[in-house]
């Protein structure tokens, strides 16, 4: 199915979902906005004037358009009009130790995926095929753990906080990377992810650094 078809459907599906979920609103006219997505643009356009402005001229436009940064530009929204930098309360980020067996999740997206939206299962990014049910590890990891490319494993929960997480029936892939990390696609492996588990001020859930173990005896 062409990748433009696909994303049709996937919005035809979720105008249903809310027009069978939300009150009728004579201001929100789902079907207008599947048919033609520039309506969709010129309400951007009207909400954000400053940084959409023309948005369905340029957008056809080669090369895009630049929508600008202040930073890029070294103007800093500050009350000192300078860069400001916090000091971490700790140096390691994680929020928690390393331990035996005891692995870093990071949690990552397909080539073919926009945000929890999966369009399909042809990852470039990663070189996986047909399937988003994968461990990606270290091939020292691997050996270390007595597993190989191929096996099925589960991804269990190491918050020790109480709670069972447990994600089945993932295969393990060789991949490049650090020593006690393993990568796995969300939102698929967001169920290992405690809610407690956050940055401290913006609350932004820690899904880069979530620690797991690996079960390979009850896969």
């Amino acid at each position: 199915m062409p990748r433009v078809q696909q994303f049709s459907n996937l919005s035809s599906v979720g105008v249903r979902i809310a027009k069978a979920t939300t009150p009728a609103n004579p201001k929100v006219t789902w079907d207008k906005w599947v048919d033609d997505y520039s309506l969709v643009r010129e309400l951007i356009e009207a909400t954000y004037p400053n940084d959409f402005a023309r948005f369905n001229e340029r957008m056809n436009q080669p090369g895009g358009f630049w929508r600008g940064n202040p930073a890029h530009d070294r103007v800093w929204k500050t009350e000192s009009g300078k860069a400001e930098f916090t000091t971490p309360a700790r140096l390691n980020a994680l929020d928690f130790e390393d331990a035996p067996g005891r692995y870093r999740l990071i949690t990552t997206r397909s080539n073919d995926q926009f945000n929890t939206t999966i369009y399909g299962y042809s990852d470039r990014f990663h070189g996986i095929e047909g399937t988003r049910d994968v461990v990606l590890m270290n091939v020292d990891d691997m050996a270390e753990a007595g597993m190989a490319h191929g096996d099925q494993v589960a991804l269990v929960g190491d918050a020790g906080d109480g709670v069972q997480r447990r994600l089945s029936g993932l295969s393990v892939v060789t991949f490049k990377l650090p020593r006690g990390t393993v990568g796995a696609y969300y939102p698929e492996t967001n169920i290992l992810v405690p809610i407690a588990h956050h940055d401290h001020l913006s609350k932004t859930p820690a899904s880069k650094g979530v620690p797991v173990r690996i079960d390979a005896l009850n896969a």
